[in-house]
């Protein structure tokens, strides 16, 4: 069985490979904390407004994305963008 912290790793860079210009920065670390997984994401300084979106709608949909797979993984976890 794979690693769920992988899977949902890939997912969210998947996305953000999507949505920037510079698919090479992008970069997805994994913490773990004792009540969550934090995912991390870190992108290039000009394509920071392309994963938070208008009015940070981007990101809501991205953390929604992955609020529904975590779900099914019976694990919480959260998406933090790093500047």
């Amino acid at each position: 069985m794979t690693e769920p912290n992988g899977d949902m790793r890939s997912l969210v860079e998947q996305i953000a490979h999507a949505l920037v210009d510079a698919p090479d920065q992008v970069q997805v670390t994994a913490v773990d904390g004792d009540q969550a997984t934090v995912l991390e994401l870190r992108v290039a300084p000009t394509d920071l407004g392309k994963v938070i979106g208008k009015q940070g709608r981007t990101a809501k949909s991205i953390r929604t994305i992955l609020g529904a797979a975590s779900m099914k993984l019976k694990k919480r976890y959260t998406l933090e963008i790093i500047e």
